[in-house]
């Protein structure tokens, strides 16, 4: 029969403290050569930036936060009236009464400020007040068409305030003179516009993003070559389809724009 007596042997707390370590190692080594092979599958991958959805999401990440349009400067500008402009840039705020703005057709909220003046609210609309932009964030919007916008809404609150006329259109000036007003651009340098495609355009021109003409593929430049280089250098300026203007970067000289156009124009055969 066993000694009841008999006692067992007690271990030391170095041995308790090594047992651990022991038994906690090999989980902690799996662990380790999980996180490694992880690892190492993630370094193999490469961004794929040839499928459409790639493309995608390459120019939606780069995209302005406003679209620009390309305008013939010499056309004659055709002024908005003030429903137009309310429609186009004052509903976001004006339709629901958002940050604080007069909602459109309620009296209440127009009532005081209908009691300001005409001129007052004009001039508060084409400067901005509180969280309302100049110009309601309309920019390109002129004095006039920012009037109209006013009176519209006003009078939708019980104003009755004249909206401003169309102005007289001015005497068509001779084609020689229309042609003699236009500036002309400057002659570019391709090899000074290396630098500036490297710094600015490669992040679409290089890989085709968003439908713009790879550096040197002919066949993508023939049709633009086409326009010929001044042409060109207006789209790039003003932006075009999904290229901002300047390609984004705002700060741009245009003579350095004008380098980066005549490079790319040459490095697809084309003639300055």
């Amino acid at each position: 029969m066993a000694d009841p007596h008999a006692k067992m042997t007690q271990a030391t707390p170095q041995e308790v403290i090594i047992s651990i370590v022991a038994g906690l190692l090999a989980p902690l080594l799996a662990i380790f050569l999980v996180v490694q092979l992880v690892l190492g599958i993630q370094d193999e991958q490469k961004p794929d930036t040839t499928s459409e959805a790639a493309q995608k999401a390459i120019a939606e990440r780069i995209k302005p936060v406003a679209r620009l349009e390309a305008i013939d400067a010499n056309a004659p500008k055709v002024e908005k009236s003030g429903q137009e402009v309310y429609d186009a840039i004052c509903t976001s705020c004006h339709a629901a009464g958002a940050l604080g703005a007069p909602k459109f057709d309620n009296k209440g909220d127009w009532g005081s400020r209908i009691g300001q003046g005409y001129d007052t609210l004009v001039k508060h609309a084409i400067e901005g007040i509180r969280q309302m932009p100049p110009r309601g964030g309309g920019s390109d919007l002129s004095d006039v068409e920012v009037a109209r916008a006013v009176a519209y809404m006003a009078n939708s609150g019980g104003a009755k305030f004249t909206a401003p006329e169309p102005a007289a259109p001015a005497a068509a000036a001779p084609a020689a003179a229309g042609a003699a007003a236009t500036a002309s651009v400057a002659k570019p340098d391709p090899a000074k516009g290396k630098a500036v495609y490297e710094a600015t355009c490669a992040a679409c021109h290089a890989t085709g993003v968003a439908g713009a003409p790879k550096l040197g593929d002919k066949a993508a430049w023939s049709a633009r070559i086409g326009q010929g280089f001044e042409g060109l250098y207006h789209s790039a300026l003003n932006g075009k389809n999904a290229m901002p203007a300047k390609g984004g970067n705002a700060d741009l000289p245009e003579a350095d724009l004008a380098n980066a156009v005549g490079y790319m124009t040459v490095e697809a055969g084309g003639k300055l």
